[in-house]
């Protein structure tokens, strides 16, 4: 898939945009705080329905104007494709999909599908868990609307199960209650592992084949899934979720004085291995970059599995991050992938590509294409 146009109203620092893009590569070039990042967000938006910087719409409006709008136009394998995104200060945001409002917002997802790379990302593998579970949520989500249900129905429910905890200490009768939000986080969670489970074994494979063609064969890279609750490669629904649930009613008991959940799925991690060290740990700097290129790198290959066709990706001032042949890697990845990016300045590598893409200068918001 790719998009053909992008059309900005009030967002962030652009009063008025629209830009035709290329079907390959869009390179947006400018200095620190022009509104490069601004371009990928509003993208990124279509695909999400929301941002990944902020949790606030508003703050994507533009100061002291009342509403924003988003709107992309682009072409999937089974025809043509439009997302528009409208967003008030004070009233829920609209979305439409070919001029269709959406009444939820999990309905945007799948529409545009997207993979981002920035260099939070890097930080993937040296920063805690909830880092990493955010990673498998957000992919997974996006190529599995289901998924999407059954990680918030399992937040909701862990939220409910940890307030009635506390307010047990304080009612112990109450503690009565405690069984029906057992059976309904154990419902939720199993279905979460299982897909979970699914996408680290793929994620396994593909990134151990990229991990090896950027170290020439020198590293191997291992991604496994670390649980608090056995779960087995093998294991069925059912079999998971009397595991999860047996443990959650042995827990019960300290869970009530600590006042929280401490078995589930909210304590997900992955296990990051290069020649069977623990890379999270004991990784250089270098490894750990080259993991969490790996792990973006196999995301691309795991939607198009999914779905048919490449997703599109946005490169947010990575490419400095990157040493040599990292970039090299990275830019031969490229190829089948509608690839947008920021930077300061071009590559002497990617100069090749440029004659196959457009070449945007921002500046304070200003977009201009070069001819």
């Amino acid at each position: 898939m790719f998009i053909s146009r992008l059309k900005l109203n009030n967002f962030r620092n652009y009063d008025k945009l629209e830009i035709e893009l290329h079907d390959k590569l869009n390179i947006f070039i400018g200095n620190n705080a022009q509104g490069k990042t601004n371009i990928l967000e509003s993208i990124y938006l279509t695909g999400f329905g929301k941002s990944f910087r902020t949790n606030k719409d508003k703050d994507l409006i533009k100061l002291g104007r009342e509403i924003a709008s988003v709107k992309v136009v682009g072409e999937k394998r089974y025809g043509d494709i439009s997302i528009e995104i409208r967003l008030w200060n004070n009233k829920k945001k609209e979305i439409k999909t070919n001029g269709i409002s959406l009444s939820k917002l999990s309905e945007i997802l799948g529409n545009v599908n997207i993979v981002i790379f920035s260099p939070e990302d890097l930080k993937l593998v040296k920063e805690g868990p909830s880092e990493r579970r955010r990673f498998i949520d957000r992919e997974i989500s996006h190529i599995n609307k289901k998924y999407y249900h059954d990680i918030m129905s399992y937040n909701r429910v862990l939220y409910q199960r940890n307030n009635l905890l506390k307010k047990i200490n304080y009612n112990k009768k109450l503690i009565k209650t405690v069984d029906i939000w057992n059976e309904k986080l154990a419902e939720f969670g199993t279905e979460v592992m299982l897909k979970r489970r699914e996408f680290i074994k793929k994620i396994n494979s593909l990134s151990r084949l990229m991990h090896r063609k950027i170290t020439d064969g020198r590293e191997n890279l291992e991604v496994k899934y670390i649980s608090n609750i056995k779960i087995d490669e093998k294991d069925k629904y059912e079999e998971i979720y009397e595991r999860f649930k047996t443990k959650l009613e042995k827990g019960q008991e300290k869970d009530i004085e600590r006042g929280y959940t401490i078995a589930g799925p909210h304590k997900d991690d992955l296990g990051l291995y290069i020649n069977e060290v623990d890379i999270r740990t004991f990784g250089s700097q270098g490894q750990q970059r080259t993991t969490a290129l790996s792990l973006k790198l196999s995301e691309i290959e795991i939607v198009k599995g999914e779905i048919g066709e490449y997703p599109i990706l946005l490169l947010d001032d990575v490419m400095s991050e990157l040493d040599i042949n990292r970039q090299k890697f990275l830019i031969k990845s490229l190829r089948n992938v509608q690839t947008f990016i920021t930077i300061t300045e071009i590559p002497k590598l990617m100069v090749p590509l440029v004659k196959e893409g457009y070449i945007f200068k921002i500046s304070n918001g200003n977009v201009t294409k070069e001819i």
